[in-house]
């Protein structure tokens, strides 16, 4: 089982952020399952993987060359891809992958965020589509969401494949139950 993480690379975050990142990196080692992320060796993004290597865990990174110097590529990634675009990015950590859990992040985490949900309603991937949102950062875009399928600019299933969560234990269980049935 290979689980892709979508997360900050930004150091300017708050500690707690990295904290639960490290801490679901752990989790999802502890389980023998694989961790996919975008390569980065900073912030959320590095400390996901270096959660999963306390553990024993592999990682795997998949990170433009563009980015290799901005985000200093995780080398120790027990895999480290190194592709020529984003798009390539996210179509490899997307066919690396059995589920994506998204923790908060900026334009790039809501960018694959995105990217991965319209897969799964337009039927390109049946993979679980997980937001762990332990602190409330994501609370506006339920709510947009919400008001979107209101507004019939969303359909009921669509809304449906996005599970909200606001536990590593409770994203966990999701990804459990979509693998035994």
């Amino acid at each position: 089982m290979r689980i892709a993480v979508y997360c900050s690379s930004s150091q300017q975050i708050d500690s707690r952020y990295i904290e639960q990142a490290f801490e679901l990196g752990v989790e999802i080692a502890s389980r023998g399952w694989e961790l996919v992320t975008g390569g980065g060796q900073f912030s959320s993004m590095g400390a996901v993987s270096k959660g999963a290597r306390s553990k024993g865990g592999h990682t795997i990174g998949v990170i433009p060359q563009r980015l290799v110097d901005i985000e200093y590529a995780d080398h120790g990634s027990d895999e480290l891809h190194i592709v020529d675009s984003m798009r390539t990015r996210k179509a490899m950590m997307e066919d690396l992958s059995d589920a994506f859990i998204a923790l908060p992040g900026g334009a790039g985490t809501l960018e694959e965020l995105f990217e991965i949900w319209v897969g799964r309603y337009l039927s390109f991937h049946d993979k679980p589509v997980i937001i762990l949102d332990s602190f409330g950062i994501y609370k506006p875009l339920k709510e947009l969401v919400s008001h979107l399928a209101q507004e019939k600019f969303l359909r009921p299933g669509q809304i449906d494949i996005l599970h909200w969560t606001t536990s590593i234990e409770e994203a966990l269980s999701v990804v459990e139950s979509h693998t035994n049935n």
